[in-house]
């Protein structure tokens, strides 16, 4: 059920979630590309669907604090 919540969250979100990361100046839109890459190659190989942000949490790419700050303005932005 989890996993379903987190897909459909990754749908909405992650494509606008890399956008801000790569606007604050905290990834680059490669370092975006390769995270959906390996999103995708988790759901091929049927493990745990995870967010962008959990990926570039867990590659060390950027900061809990960062990942906040970019959730923050998604969400800030989603009210408009």
């Amino acid at each position: 059920m989890t996993n379903e919540i987190d897909k459909e969250l990754s749908q909405k979100y992650c494509p606008r979630f890399g956008q801000i990361a790569v606007e604050k100046g905290y990834v680059t839109s490669e370092q975006v590309k390769e995270a959906v890459s390996e999103q995708i190659d988790d759901n091929i190989a049927g493990r745990p669907h995870r967010l962008i942000g959990r990926i570039f949490l867990d590659n060390g790419i950027m900061t809990p604090q960062q990942i906040e700050i970019v959730l923050n303005e998604l969400f800030k932005r989603e009210k408009y």
